[in-house]
């Protein structure tokens, strides 16, 4: 079963220099997955609104599809733990969104070219180190899973960042 990993929103929760150092613990990164899908979701609707290019639609349209698909997967995985899951997005995604708003066409795709690419190393870095180091197998797994639906998602960041 293909999963999908939540790009924006969790890109966005690991801003911290801490969060890079060591796993959060598996409550804590499935809470932070969620928060991230959430931003994803809402950075990608953003995105077909304002994107000047079908270029950032269509990878809009992708980051929607795919976090939709992994908020559900992470909220079955936070069910199964016993972790409520929070609704909302982090600090980060919403200071992102509102300098977003700001712009459209060509400064929009610029812009938030650059955010998804910044956004999904991060995640990339995340999601490896819990795929590593991660006690529970359940999220282990999950994490291990994300990870290839994250290094496509930057991939075509990067592509629209150079276009």
């Amino acid at each position: 079963m293909k999963q999908f990993l939540v790009m924006s929103a969790t890109a966005f929760f690991v801003a911290s220099p801490a969060l890079a150092q060591s796993p959060p613990p598996a409550n804590d990164f499935i809470a932070q997955t969620i928060q991230g899908d959430n931003a994803e979701i809402a950075m990608g609707k953003l995105a077909q609104a304002r994107g000047g290019s079908k270029g950032v639609r269509d990878y809009a349209k992708m980051l929607v599809r795919d976090h939709e698909k992994n908020l559900g997967e992470a909220r079955k995985l936070a069910r199964a733990m016993k972790v409520k899951a929070p609704s909302g997005v982090p600090d980060g995604a919403r200071q992102e969104q509102a300098k977003l708003t700001k712009l459209q066409g060509a400064d929009f795709d610029k812009e938030f070219a650059a955010a998804m690419v910044d956004d999904h190393q991060k995640d990339i870095a995340a999601f490896q180190q819990e795929a590593n180091e991660a006690t529970d197998p359940k999220v282990k797994d999950f994490a291990t899973k994300s990870l290839p639906t994250l290094q496509k998602h930057l991939g075509a960041a990067q592509k629209l960042q150079k276009s």
